[in-house]
This record gives structure tokens, sequence and C-alpha cells, in this order.
């Protein structure tokens, strides 16, 4: 198993790294903001113990490895890629040590009426999950509350500066038009 790209997102401190096997089951991500989140994941705990790795987020055949603004890109780069060649060389990639993601159903979202709820999770995996993939990124919807939405993001949309507005108003309206023209999405 190889590293097959390495991609810059629209997030300056995070790069994508693409391999050519499935790093998650399909159709799930996994994030993880501190080191603490990934105490079961043997290789979630090697990239984090790189010098200027920030957070994490597996989806499909990739990684998105976020660093301090400090981190020294070439470094992480090339550790990061020998540690995922040389994690899924020893065979331990397989379905018991690649990251895996809860069933969404078994951590639903709080709050809302869960057509309104399984409506809103249906178009953001159509619509807005796919095109977040694409930039190494991700969202999580943590809950309704009456009319507003909260969410949160993985990957390099967690701290990326065009995700907290553009994006995040770009989410809204969609929502508004194809859900309710009332609802409010604001990040958790």
């Amino acid at each position: 198993m190889k590293v097959s790209n390495i991609q810059p997102t629209p997030n300056p401190n995070a790069f994508k790294f693409l391999c050519d096997t499935q790093l998650a089951k399909p159709g799930h991500s996994l994030a993880y903001a501190k080191p603490e989140q990934a105490r079961n994941d043997v290789l979630a705990q090697g990239l984090f113990a790189i010098p200027g790795v920030d957070t994490l987020f597996f989806c499909d055949n990739f990684v998105t490895v976020s660093m301090t603004p400090q981190a020294d890109w070439r470094a992480v780069a090339e550790q990061v890629t020998r540690l995922l060649e040389s994690h899924i060389a020893d065979g331990a990639a397989d379905a018991a040590a690649a990251p895996q993601a809860d069933d969404p159903l078994a951590t639903l979202p709080k709050g809302g009426d869960p057509e309104v709820m399984a409506k809103i999770n249906a178009l953001l995996d159509d619509r807005v999950r796919p095109a977040l993939a694409g930039d190494g990124g991700g969202l999580q919807v943590m809950g309704l509350e009456g009319k507003t939405l909260f969410i949160r993001y993985q990957g390099a949309c967690g701290s990326c500066p065009s995700s907290s507005a553009g994006t995040l108003m770009a989410i809204q309206r969609l929502l508004q038009a194809e859900i309710d023209e009332e609802l409010v999405v604001t990040m958790s």
C-alpha cells in the first residue's frame, strides 16, 4: 500500500494524504481533535506522535492531517507518508487496525424531529459532505434546537477560515431552500 498523492486543501495548515486503500469504512469518517481521543487507534496515535500534527480526519481512502502553524510541512509530510506506508506495509491496515467511524445511526444528534434530521442528513450526504471530503474535510451534525442546527467541521474544514463564513452560509442557504426557510446553521 502506498500514499498515492499529497494534496493541499483550502486550509493552509492541512494536507490530504490519499492512499490506494480504504482507511475508513465507505461512507464513514473519524475525526480526532486531540491525541487522547485516539487511545484505541494505533495509526492515529503514531500520527499524533509526529511533531507538528494537530488534528486528524480519516475518510474513505484518505487522512487529512492538520498541523500547528509552526510545523515544518516538509518534515511532517515525510514522516506521515513513511508512517502510513509502513503501517499498511505491515498488514495492519485491515478492518481491525484501520480507523472506523461509529454507525451514524447509533450516534444520532441531540434534539430535533427525527424526520427533519433524516432529511437534513440525507441532503448533507448528497450535496455537502462529498464536496467537503474533496477538500479534505467533513462535518458532523451535533443537534437541532428549534430552528437552529448545530454542526462541527472536521478535518481541513475544522480550522479553515473559509469554513466559518462562506461555507457555513452556503450550507444554511441550501438547507433553507430545501428543508425549512427558517433554519439557522451555526458551529457547535
